[in-house]
């Protein structure tokens, strides 16, 4: 799909983008992978990392630059979009930035695919965009709605949108796992609520699920992968078993539970052995056959929520899998 094709990926110095440059030069071999940000400084420790393939470029902007989109997405074909103001409090006490980022970016990106005949476009997208309750989530609710009919709107030029929905990823930079592991030897853990559960899906899992995404799109489909849940008490106790755990009572903007299909969404959502697709409302798109494919309807208010989750992570295959990241948790 991706061989001798140009890929551009948004905010690719983040922890997404450590992951899918690598996996995607493996398996594809495309031309040409540009990273395209705002941070200089991560852009040159990334860089790193490549230094004697030519296949790997780097260009500094902004999503809110649309002229500097417009000259990045020379000769691109496809794009990933993973740039977003993503930390719930930072978005809540800096609103406008937030809106900045998350939904003019995307208007901006959207124009600037369109107009430079970008192929398709994977953008990605968070459990709390499904039934939002702090910023951030309302935000990228609004990206994944403009992306969604991004393809009205491309019209008959060819380019096609979708996005992908996951939940937390392990051990990325800022998530729980590293955080637990780093103080895990005060011997006092901090828990939310000890009724909360979260999604866990690796890195490479959110790679392969957007691999997927531009494999089977029409355009418009929200992807969602079957991942396991898993309680955070859980997931502590098997960080560090001799701490305590101390309840801290929920931060603003959080929830107890993630969700990543509403019932209000069950409606247009099929299943598939390994994930689920949300199709458009738009112009009858949720009952196109080539986008349902071998899909089958969910049941009326069908919810998929970590709380309600057939999959749970056990304590093994979690240690077994932070035996095996260890050296990387955290680090991007």
């Amino acid at each position: 799909m991706f061989a001798d094709k140009v890929v551009l990926v948004t905010g690719g110095t983040g922890s997404f983008g450590h992951t899918f440059v690598p996996m995607t030069l493996a398996r594809y071999n495309p031309k040409k992978i540009i990273i395209f940000s705002r941070d200089e400084m991560k852009q040159w420790e990334m860089a790193k990392n490549f230094q004697n393939d030519p296949r790997v470029r780097f260009f500094i902007g902004d999503v809110r630059d649309r002229d500097r989109l417009y000259r990045a997405l020379d000769g691109v074909d496809y794009v990933v979009h993973a740039a977003a103001t993503k930390i719930v409090p930072t978005a809540e006490y800096n609103p406008f930035e937030c809106v900045k980022t998350n939904i003019d970016g995307a208007m901006n990106l959207i124009d600037a695919c369109i107009d430079k005949k970008v192929k398709g476009v994977v953008a990605l997208s968070t459990d709390k965009a499904s039934s939002p309750i702090n910023l951030y989530g309302a935000t990228k609710l609004a990206s994944d709605k403009l992306f969604v009919a991004g393809n009205h709107y491309a019209g008959g030029k060819g380019t096609r949108f979708s996005v992908v929905r996951y939940g937390n990823v392990m051990g990325s930079r800022g998530s729980v796992i590293p955080f637990f592991m780093s103080i895990k030897n005060k011997g006092v853990l901090p828990i939310t609520d000890e009724r909360m559960t979260r999604f866990m899906i690796s890195l490479e899992q959110g790679v392969e699920l957007v691999w997927h995404a531009f494999e089977d799109m029409v355009g418009g489909e929200i992807y969602v992968k079957k991942i396991p849940s898993m309680k955070v008490t859980d997931l502590a106790r098997v960080i560090a078993p001799e701490a305590k755990q101390e309840i801290v009572g929920i931060r603003p903007g959080e929830k107890l539970h993630e969700q990543m299909i509403s019932s209000e969404d069950s409606y247009f959502t099929y299943e598939y052995p390994e994930h689920f697709k949300i199709l458009p409302q738009i112009n009858n798109w949720d009952k196109d056959a080539n986008r349902i494919k071998d899909g089958k309807k969910v049941s009326e208010g069908f919810v998929y929520a970590s709380d309600n989750n057939i999959e749970w992570m056990s304590d093994k295959t979690l240690q077994a899998w932070i035996d095996a990241n260890r050296e990387k948790i955290g680090s991007i």
